[in-house]
């Protein structure tokens, strides 16, 4: 039980070193708020650089199985500066806490943003949970997702993420193989009583939250509707 005890210390300390060399500056409050103009004039200069260069946009080469919506990531190195004087003071290539990316990269790409801070708890539950040595899951959600029993690796209380749409805190879930995801049932089920868009059962209904906001749903699974009661559920296979 002590030698338990202490590895959840040292996890705990080791993230703590971590996120203060990753973001030294990140309390800074230009760091902290995607300002709209920033955004702006990010997307004016991805346009320009695609039409410069013929229909190339200017991001990292990422793994194919990487997630949508961390895949496209804006390569400031091609922007500037040439088409930035620098990265916006709020991304992560400039000391902030958001990463920039593209979504519709074959329609329209558009630039957006995610907030880093979620990696940072997401790196700091699956240190926990390698101390512990496996999962400690606590509910069957749907198949292949599963709530945690954060108790177990130590937490007092289940941690969680503000939510960039509604202000609300979202849980994290996990699947069979380890991955840990935030669950963004919550601000789906507002955006489709708020919004009543057009989605069928079996289609993935994430980028209704990308309509009036400028985040992705990052770190997140795929979700549908159910077919009868209409309300957002976990799209699995």
């Amino acid at each position: 039980m002590i030698q338990h005890v202490w590895k959840l210390i040292g996890v705990t300390l080791l993230v703590s070193f971590l996120t203060g060399c990753l973001y030294p500056d990140s309390e800074r409050s230009q760091n902290q708020i995607p300002y709209i103009d920033q955004l702006e004039s990010v997307q004016k200069a991805v346009d320009q650089f695609q039409t410069d260069q013929g229909g190339l946009l200017p991001i990292k080469t990422k793994e194919g199985d990487t997630p949508i919506y961390q895949k496209y990531l804006v390569d400031f190195g091609k922007l500037v500066p040439k088409y930035l004087p620098e990265p916006p003071g709020n991304s992560f290539e400039n000391g902030g806490v958001y990463q920039y990316v593209l979504v519709k990269v074959e329609e329209d790409p558009t630039v957006k943003v995610f907030d880093l801070r979620i990696a940072e708890q997401i790196n700091e539950i699956s240190l926990r949970i390698k101390a512990n040595g496996y999962p400690p899951y606590k509910e069957t959600l749907a198949n292949n997702v599963y709530s945690l029993d954060f108790s177990k690796i130590g937490y007092t209380e289940p941690p969680s993420v503000k939510s960039p749409y509604t202000g609300i805190e979202l849980p994290f879930v996990i699947n069979g193989q380890g991955e840990l995801f935030v669950d963004y049932r919550t601000d789906l089920y507002q955006a489709l009583k708020n919004q009543s868009p057009t989605v069928k059962p079996g289609e993935d209904i994430r980028p209704i939250l990308l309509e009036d906001s400028v985040f992705v749903p990052a770190y997140s699974m795929p979700y549908t509707i159910d077919a009868d009661s209409k309300e957002p559920i976990f799209m699995t296979e």
